[in-house]
């Protein structure tokens, strides 16, 4: 999820909720404490949920109430600290804090004893509060679980599917769930059968239950419910009394996945096949940028962007987002930008676009009849291998190279970034993507790049699975090379997938590689084309000549070594690239409608 998640720490003085931060960032016990820790950001990389995490927190010391508040109004989730050993702490939290959602005992390791029994009551009291967790900053004990529980309190909270004083299931969620239990009754008998719940549980979980574990789950709501059970199958009744069990003990996170489920947008998606926004989806994501452009700048400002996804109950973009699609002079998302963003989300994770265009009312909106229409599923790579014709718009790159080889100064020049530009861009922010588009022929096409974390011994199938492979070196650093050579040596040198070798920071002095031979020669003898000098140290915008060639590689994986050298080849190529792309953007403006 691309939600930012703002958790705020809230605690009286020196029951350790700014250790608690630094515990997390650094990994040990800090010797030396501020009043307040500094804002931070965690990637959504390292997350177990997958969700950028914006952590702030608050010193009476340092802050006034209005900030504290002001805070709090900006929040997600709330946590309260409170000290294991301090009876005073525990005893603040039920009568200072009316909205929390997650308490945190902190110190454990100064006592043997657990405080739940005297929080119980409190978390039975106010039904804001998510769950509590005991901890140690010093032992580093459930750090890393605490911020675990915020972030599950936001994507997963209890509110909006229970209701403690009724201990029964809120009624829109009932709603759903209801609409989930017809969908799966393909023989409308108003009996979930064997199948039908394999079904349900493919659509849901993408794996289908084990006979014995299905009937566990009967044998569950028969022991609880005279007719949650008919001829063997799953009632409605029983359908829900299973969810209001989940909820009951802890684990909302099965009622979310069933409601966040691909329910209302099933798309199956073929092995060695990917997935495009066909025209009439572009259409209408162009119709909403037009609709919250709202001074026709041709870029959306961040509240333009905030009021173009209001329809949602999360922000789907984080910061990440303006580093990963072109942006214009104040860091904006430009138009180009906007459609490159929703090009990436369909082709990484279809059902999250299907998603988002279900928020935005594709279907009623595009007059269509699902959201799934929208998406166009290529055919199998291999037929256009056969063929050596792809009718595909999107292409992936992915991009290996040691540490500091300039792997993500590669990345950020496809958007138009030399390095001065780069340094501007913030860690917490970086991105491990870039999208735009290239120009084949006079053809547009999408060039994805994906910077591959130079870990040799884990390359997943993810990091393998592309369309063209980017090697890339420091031509001043003379341990470099001998990285790419590795890789492509255990992992493409049997393969189809063509490959391409970036001599990066070409504008430094070159430094011979301590390797058996030089790039030049290892890509003679691999038969690659020869290596591609490339920087991105430049006065103005990066050359793009370098992402023009990887696009048509990646369009023609079949020609020849002795085309790819040819100058004429590169030509043809990219010809009318400029043209088409002033075009283009010039043909928007024309055809923007006044408002």
């Amino acid at each position: 999820w691309t939600i930012i998640l703002h958790s705020v720490s809230l605690s009286t003085a020196k029951v350790g909720k700014t250790s608690l931060i630094m515990s997390l960032v650094s990994e040990e016990f800090p010797n030396v404490v501020p009043y307040r820790a500094e804002e931070i950001t965690i990637p959504a990389d390292v997350t177990p949920e997958r969700v950028p995490t914006h952590i702030v927190d608050y010193s009476e010391a340092e802050q006034t109430d209005e900030q504290l508040f002001q805070e709090i109004s900006k929040a997600n989730v709330i946590c309260i600290v409170y000290s294991v050993n301090n009876k005073r702490s525990i005893e603040k939290v039920s009568y200072i804090w009316k909205v929390p959602l997650i308490l945190v005992g902190n110190k454990s390791d100064l006592v043997e004893h657990s405080s739940m029994e005297t929080i119980l009551p409190i978390m039975n009291e106010y039904s804001e509060i998510e769950t509590c967790v005991e901890c140690s900053a010093k032992n580093l004990k459930n750090i890393s679980e605490l911020f675990y529980y915020a972030q599950k309190a936001v994507l997963h909270p209890t509110g909006p599917l229970y209701c403690p004083e009724k201990k029964d299931m809120k009624s829109l969620c009932i709603k759903a769930l209801t609409r989930i239990f017809k969908v799966s009754d393909l023989d409308n008998d108003g009996i979930l059968n064997d199948n039908e719940l394999n079904f349900f549980q493919r659509t849901c979980f993408n794996s289908p239950l084990e006979p014995q574990a299905l009937e566990d789950v009967k044998s569950v709501v028969k022991k609880n419910l005279s007719d949650g059970v008919c001829d063997n199958g799953l009632t409605l009744k029983g359908f829900l009394f299973l969810h209001t069990l989940f909820i009951q003990r802890g684990r909302h996170e099965t009622t979310w996945t069933v409601l966040r489920s691909s329910f209302y947008f099933l798309l199956k998606i073929p092995s060695d096949c990917t997935t495009e926004l066909n025209h009439n989806a572009y259409l209408f994501l162009q119709s909403v940028f037009d609709k919250h452009d709202k001074d026709r700048d041709c870029a959306l400002s961040p509240e333009e962007v905030k009021d173009l996804f209001d329809v949602f109950p999360y922000m789907p973009w984080g910061p990440d987002v303006n580093n990963t699609v072109c942006t214009n002079d104040q860091g904006w998302i430009t138009y180009q930008g906007y459609l490159s963003q929703w090009t990436l989300t369909t082709y990484l994770d279809v059902q999250r676009c299907l998603e988002y265009l279900g928020y935005l009312g594709y279907s009623i909106i595009a007059e269509q009849e699902s959201q799934a229409s929208g998406i166009t599923v290529t055919r199998d790579k291999k037929i256009d291998l056969q063929k050596k014709q792809t009718q595909r718009s999107v292409f992936r790159c992915n991009v290996f190279g040691d540490i500091s080889s300039g792997k993500s100064g590669f990345l950020q020049a496809f958007l138009g970034r030399n390095l001065m530009a780069q340094k501007m861009i913030r860690e917490e922010h970086r991105s491990y993507y870039s999208i735009s588009t290239t120009y084949v022929y006079g053809q547009e096409k999408y060039l994805l790049l994906h910077e591959v974390f130079p870990d040799f011994d884990y390359l997943s199938d993810a990091d393998l699975a592309c369309d063209i492979v980017c090697l890339v070196y420091d031509v001043s650093n003379p341990y470099s090379f001998e990285y790419c050579a590795k890789v492509f040596k255990q992992y493409f040198m049997d393969s189809k997938i063509p490959c391409m070798m970036i001599a990066a920071k070409s504008d430094l002095p070159e430094i011979k590689q301590m390797y058996g031979c030089t790039p030049l020669e290892f890509c003679r003898r691999h038969k690659m084309p020869p290596p591609q000098s490339f920087t991105c140290n430049t006065a103005g915008a990066p050359s793009r000549d370098i992402y023009t060639k990887l696009t048509t590689m990646a369009m023609h994986p079949h020609v020849s070594q002795a085309d790819l050298k040819s100058s004429t080849f590169w030509l043809r190529a990219s010809v009318g690239a400029t043209v088409f792309a002033v075009l283009g953007f010039a043909m928007y403006r024309v055809l923007l409608k006044p408002r």
